[in-house]
């Protein structure tokens, strides 16, 4: 799609600088591994609990297996048809694959040290032994024959492959043990592979005690019982990972419903693009896995056992606070919150009805901090039951199992209601769980839209249309998570209640798309994929780069789970080169790269991974907000915006997104507390280089530490506890009118920082605001042609106490310009002084 069809502000476009040049972008598939790699060091972090340490072992292998089977798979795939053609950052879809497969192989044997040398000697230490089939006592050891003989061995289905049998079909992601046999007076052993129940308990306890055998060991020390008669000559655990990109034509589908069907079932049988294996394990036992599923030698992962850590997240349930993070109880919203008393200035109505609270004044939720069930599905619950409700609508990509949201669309239609329901099919990995909600929510007669021909439906969105006595009002939600119960207990996202007019028409167009022949192409405020979002990001980055050349502040941060998109990249660059202050908070994938000089100067890019999975996407641009504008500008407002979509080209180009802007004060002061606090954390946020590498922020000797997510819990329940109603985060962090600026102060020293106690107190998470007298020019300049300008401006510039930006220069009309790097103060100084002196 054209970024700039429709646009009137010109691109930015710096001489000497080629943006298509591949060494400007990082790929994909490295940059989705190494936030794998700062997942995998939550594990590895001593500074973690114990238990959130193997919780976090458990992810790393959800998470691995979800890239292999998708990532990996399509490489696999544009590699046997033959497709050269090169990403953005050069290479063909074989160096990819090549490429992935090194990176990959040592992380796994990291996470598998990190469980054989850290963890699980950590847990024995702890009375949580893990143990070897041969280290449990003989009377243990008689107690798991039993178990074996009378609660698995009916469970189990021994396939052997020989001249009788064909070989048989491995599930993917299941854990088998491979076992060579021999009959007596035979010459050649007999392959058998036995599958490792999912439906029995993966750590058998031994009594009551915390002590623990695998499952594939009791299997394996007992196979006598299951192979009679023959010789035990070896044994190897493995596992399968099957690819995932299995797709049939939506053009020529007769039925969604049929075609996703099909889809899941061929997945089943898809190719195998990995393979772990005991890394002892006899050679004819690999030879043989490798022969029959076709494996390269690069695709075979010779690792230490257990290979499979998802059900050790088991432990975690165990009763043991000293080794597990403070529990976290999601808060009620102090503006949703049925049991304390309203302000007086609310209308009267608004103890009865979340739409009233609304018409109040929109309102932020923000999970997992405020209660899902409390906000959201109060929302849509009171829907269903409110008679004075018309018509509800939903979009849902994905949902859990018994959800009640669900339930309360199927309570409106009984109660009268037109209900309208988007489920995507599409939605990977999910895909049965939604045919299922298809199905029971047509049985409760509601109409139901279940895909796009060539779109995925991502929006998180809901409209609630109201008979009231100044006529129909439309009440929106629109959110950066899905309607989902539980994830909403452990991923960062944000919604927005509003009663604003415009942003209902918008949704209701959307909808009408769902179950419509077309989507419009013109909306009032919100920024909707595929047909304007681009667009209009597109514009905001150029109009900070307009900004940035005028010689007014500019600054765009941005908070997403990736950034993949090529051209929004070479936008950004350009922006940077334009000289606009860019941070970016990417979660995962990032195809920028920062620090490139002449280039990418002005650009951060920061990653927070914690307890909870960070999944909110905020933007914000500044649009000359801290100069004055002249009475015909139409800029001086910042601007923030709030919605279901990355900057990858997926969702910009090849899914229904949208995007809200966010104008109340209110809650453009909590988005900020947000991001700034992201960018203040020194605990668990990770910076990038430019060669893509990233590095945690550690705090210096004595510095407090700035934990976001952390803080944010603290701030919830602070909330509940306030009379401050207006706020869903109550926090003033920090208290300068500028993002991450405490004040034009030197860097505070670690004796200058003020106490835990004396911030909570005083609900700062920054340092003191007081001026003091900037750093000597000396101590940063050494001589050059910039260092000559900065000692001759010298009264012009300081270092302000900033854990963003390193100088600050004062501007002849008494503002200030906070900038990152030496060149850029440089280059301003110039411009502002050069000509008047």
């Amino acid at each position: 799609m054209d970024p700039d069809s429709g646009l009137n502000v010109p691109a930015y476009e710096p001489a000497d600088v080629d943006l298509t040049d591949s060494s400007l972008y990082l790929n994909r598939e490295l940059s989705a591994l190494a936030f794998q790699r700062r997942v995998l060091h939550e594990a590895l972090d001593e500074r973690n609990p114990l238990l959130e340490r193997v919780r976090f072992l458990a992810i790393v292998t959800r998470n691995l297996d979800e890239f292999t089977m998708k990532r990996i798979g399509g490489l696999k795939q544009q590699t046997e048809a033959d497709v050269t053609e090169t990403a953005p950052d050069g290479r063909t879809p074989r160096e990819q694959w090549e490429e992935v497969h090194e990176t990959l192989r040592p992380m796994l044997a990291t996470q598998a040290r990190c469980y054989r040398d850290a963890i699980r000697p950590a847990l024995a230490a702890e009375g949580i032994d893990i143990l070897d089939y041969d280290d449990a006592t003989a009377a243990e050891q008689s107690e798991l024959r039993t178990y074996f003989e009378e609660s698995v061995l009916p469970t189990l289905t021994p396939l052997s492959f020989d001249p009788a049998h064909p070989f048989p079909f491995i599930s993917n992601r299941s854990l088998s043990l491979a076992v060579l046999t021999r009959q007596p007076n035979a010459d050649d052993p007999t392959f058998t592979r036995i599958k490792i129940p999912p439906n029995r308990p993966r750590l058998v306890q031994l009594g009551d005690e915390t002590r623990y055998v695998p499952l594939e060991e009791v299997i394996r020390a007992n196979l006598d019982l299951l192979l009679p008669n023959v010789e035990i000559v070896d044994t190897a655990l493995f596992r399968l990972t099957r690819n995932a990109e299995v797709r049939r034509n939506q053009e020529i589908a007769e039925d969604l419903i049929d075609m996703v069907e099909d889809v899941i079932e061929q997945r089943r049988f898809a190719s195998v693009v990995r393979m772990e294996i005991s890394e002892d394990a006899d050679s004819r036992i690999r030879s043989t896995l490798a022969t029959q599923l076709g494996l390269d030698e690069r695709e075979i992962y010779d690792l230490p056992g257990p290979l499979d850590y998802r059900d050790f997240a088991e432990l975690t349930d165990l009763d043991r606070p000293d080794l597990s993070l403070d529990e976290w109880t999601p808060q009620p919203h102090p503006r949703l919150d049925s049991h304390r008393q309203q302000p007086s200035n609310a209308s009267e109505s608004t103890g009865a009805s979340v739409f009233s609270r609304i018409r109040d004044g929109d309102i932020l939720l923000h999970h997992p901090y405020h209660d899902f069930t409390d906000t959201v599905q109060r929302f849509l619950s009171e829907a269903a039951e409110d008679p004075d409700v018309l018509a509800v609508k939903a979009a849902i990509y994905r949902t859990a199992s018994d959800s009640q949201i669900i339930q309360s669309l199927i309570t409106a239609a009984e109660n009268g209601k037109q209900v309208a329901v988007m489920v995507e099919l599409k939605a990977r990995f999910d895909e049965q769980n939604n045919l299922e909600w298809v199905r029971k929510l047509e049985e409760n007669g509601i109409h139901v839209a279940y895909g796009t021909v060539g779109l995925k439906t991502h929006t998180k969105t809901a409209l609630v249309v109201r008979e009231e006595d100044d006529g129909v009002q439309l009440y929106s939600h629109i959110g950066t998570g899905n309607y989902h119960s539980e994830t909403a207990k452990g991923y960062v996202d944000l919604g927005l209640l509003t009663a604003d007019r415009d942003i209902g028409r918008d949704l209701t167009k959307v909808f009408n798309f769902f179950t419509g022949p077309s989507l419009d192409e013109e909306f009032r405020e919100l920024l909707i994929a595929p047909v304007t979002m681009r667009r209009e990001f597109t514009r905001c980055i150029r109009r900070e780069a307009q900004h940035a050349q005028a010689g007014r502040p500019a600054r765009i941060v941005a908070k997403v789970n990736g950034l993949e998109d090529p051209a929004i990249v070479a936008e950004l660059y350009r922006a940077s080169m334009a000289g606009v202050d860019i941070d970016l908070i990417v979660r995962d994938i990032c195809r920028l790269r920062p620090g490139l000089e002449g280039i990418s100067e002005n650009v951060s890019v920061y990653s927070l991974v914690g307890r909870f999975l960070e999944h909110s996407r905020i933007f914000y641009f500044e649009n000359g907000a801290r100069a004055e504008p002249g009475p015909e500008d139409d800029w001086g407002e910042p601007e923030y915006y709030i919605g279901s979509a990355d900057w990858m080209t997926r969702n910009l180009d090849y899914r229904v997104e949208a995007v809200t802007p966010v104008a109340n004060p209110e809650i453009q002061r909590q988005l900020r507390f947000n991001l700034e606090l992201v960018l203040a954390d020194n605990r668990k946020l990770w910076e990038m280089d430019s060669d893509g590498e990233y590095h945690q922020r550690y705090p210096a000797d004595g510095e407090r530490v700035i934990s976001a997510q952390d803080i944010l819990m603290r701030e919830a329940l602070k909330a509940g506890r306030s009379e401050d109603h207006a706020a869903g985060m109550p926090g003033d962090y920090p208290p300068s009118s500028d993002l991450c600026i405490a004040g034009d102060s030197t860097r505070q020293t670690a004796a200058e920082t003020p106490s835990e106690s004396e911030v909570e107190t005083e609900g700062q998470y920054a340092a003191t605001s007081d001026e003091t007298p900037g750093r000597e020019p000396s101590e940063v300049t050494d001589g050059g042609e910039t260092d000559q300008i900065l000692s001759k401006y010298g009264d012009r510039w300081y270092v302000p106490d900033s854990v963003v930006y390193d100088y600050a220069v004062r501007t002849p009309d008494g503002e200030r310009r906070y900038l990152k790097t030496k060149a850029g103060v440089t280059d301003l100084l110039k411009r502002l002084y050069s000509d008047t002196e």
